[in-house]
């Protein structure tokens, strides 16, 4: 590189005029390119964040069903900031070259540690063969070790057709018929497997491919499963499964403590879509050491009005962490049979307001704003998992002073804001609620955010996009059914195709007094004892 280096500085200088003024017009000249580059590059800087600036305030105000049109929008805009960086970076690169006339080294990437694959996977050795004879001398060789290169790989999708044979034998004396009877199916009269049938709905309403997608990807490997056909058999295991849905229900239900969060759903009407609602309670004592196993049920509905969650609840009494939703107002009311809601209010929703503005870099009292309610989080992720007793010791001697300090300081700054401030109505979203803010930091079994629940609607929110719309009412109920299954085996580490598949396969033939036994948590004592008893 030195060499390369001298010989260019030689070859440049050669290059220049023997004349002084000649000398002086070209360093000039020089100068002057040298300037415009720089402009330009300011110029290009100043462009890209401008559009990183507008990009992050689209982006902020995307909260519901984007339009069309906003998504081309945003992505012109993404690949125009692309296009910009990428001209910078290769300007700043050649100005750099022209003006020192020295070569710019290649940028060397830097791979990531290979991790070892994993050791449960089954080996395939492939031994290739060597020599029977030494290649120098032809001597005898004897085995002194060997190297092993793993190379990961996948067998495609296998489909077979399963023959149950149910043979006849006829008695020589009496000349009757005998024959086992035939085995339970999970959908009568379908030439369908439980594996199948668990396959279609997994990936239906956990990995969000429609039913046409899913039947072109079928065609492509031999096998025409007709859309029609596809749709039978979900609306036949939403029904065979109902039983554990209502189990799962009747379990969330008993909870002292519930998570409640809703998400819209397009749903397919008449000539035009309507925007319906899928609502989450999810039941999860894990952060206060409760041993009753996590939970999710869902429901539907075809808009977000409060006689909803009133109905959802109608019989519940308890601990509801949620938003500041109005249409959970009544179910706080002291009248309330059989007894009122206690509210508790989510520190990340209100987090969330303040992290808008200081993302935006637009408040400095926002920033300290989300520095202090930060300071509160940390402390509460040591305490996850403790007892209630260790979780309240804890919020008494660490985590209250910090939340007294935090509200003198909001009504302190909120009284020199104009209340047509975005950081004034975000310190009064939490000051009209600080009873359900600070409810707590006096009972153990509440959390200090609603993410449970955001956590369970975050597949729907992620799965919009490629389903586009539930087609009927019935079938957003339906969806409604098949997540409280799916989430609910997620948030017991158990995978929701497999457990699908043994409780289609088995629970036609169940007795129903033990039908509990198939519910994702005791499906796992069952069929790992090791792992559960971990």
């Amino acid at each position: 590189m030195a060499l390369i280096q001298s010989r260019g500085v030689k070859h440049a200088l050669d290059d220049l005029p023997d004349d002084i003024e000649a000398l002086k017009a070209a360093l000039a000249s020089e100068r002057q390119a040298r300037r415009e580059a720089e402009a330009q590059a300011t110029a290009s800087q100043v462009l890209v964040a401008h559009l990183k600036l507008l990009i992050a305030k689209l982006r902020r105000e995307q909260y519901g069903r984007s339009s069309e049109r906003g998504r081309k929008v945003l992505d012109q805009l993404e690949l125009q900031l692309e296009e910009i960086e990428a001209d910078a970076a290769e300007t700043a690169i050649a100005a750099e070259s022209k003006a020192t006339g020295t070569v710019v080294g290649s940028f060397t990437r830097r791979r990531p540690v290979r991790a070892p694959l994993p050791a449960h996977l089954p080996r395939e050795r492939v031994v290739i063969p060597t020599l029977c004879a030494c290649p120098a001398c032809g001597g005898k060789l004897a085995k002194l070790g060997e190297d092993i290169t793993e190379t990961l790989e996948v067998v495609p999708r296998q489909w077979k057709v399963i023959q149950t044979v149910r043979e006849k034998f006829t008695c020589r004396a009496c000349e009757k018929i005998t024959q086992p009877p035939a085995p339970f199916h999970p959908i009568a009269r379908a030439r369908a497997g439980a594996s199948l049938l668990a396959m279609i709905l997994y990936a239906k309403f956990g990995q969000h491919q429609p039913l046409n997608r899913q039947s072109e990807v079928y065609a492509r490997e031999g096998i025409e499963l007709d859309v029609s056909t596809l749709a039978d058999w979900v609306g036949a295991c939403s029904a065979t499964l109902a039983p554990l849905v209502e189990l799962i229900g009747r379990h969330v239900l008993d909870a002292d403590r519930l998570h409640g969060d809703d998400t819209t759903v397009p749903v397919l009407a008449k000539n035009k879509t309507v925007t319906g609602r899928l609502w989450t309670y999810v039941r999860d004592d894990r952060p206060f050491g409760g041993q009753d196993p996590p939970a999710a049920l869902f429901f539907y509905s075809r808009d977000r009005g409060g006689e909803h969650p009133r109905r959802h609840l109608s019989g519940w009494a308890g601990i509801l962490q949620a938003d500041a939703y109005a249409g959970f107002g009544e179910l706080y009311d002291g009248r309330r049979s059989p007894e009122p809601i206690t509210e508790a209010a989510c520190w990340a929703h209100g987090r969330r307001k303040f992290f808008v503005l200081a993302d935006l870099k637009q408040a400095p009292l926002a920033s300290e704003a989300v520095r202090r309610i930060d300071a509160i989080f940390a402390i509460e992720r040591e305490s996850n998992g403790a007892t209630i007793e260790q979780r309240l010791a804890i919020r008494e001697a660490r985590v209250k002073p910090l939340v007294a300090e935090l509200e003198a300081w909001m009504r302190r700054e909120r009284a020199r804001l104009s209340r047509h401030a975005d950081t004034a109505k975000a310190i009064d979203y939490m000051l009209k609620r600080w009873p359900a803010f600070t409810r707590f930091l006096d009972d153990g079994r509440i959390c200090l955010s609603n993410n449970a629940a955001e956590r369970a609607l975050r597949g729907i929110a992620i799965g919009r996009k490629a389903w586009l719309f539930a087609g009927s009412d019935r079938g957003g109920e339906r969806a409604a059914a098949m997540f409280t299954l799916i989430e609910t085996a997620k948030l017991n580490s158990v995978d929701p195709q497999a457990w699908l598949a043994d409780a289609l396969r088995r629970i036609n033939d169940h007795p129903a007094a033990r039908l509990s036994e198939l519910l994702p948590w005791n499906w796992r004592t069952a069929i790992h004892p090791k792992d559960a008893a971990a």
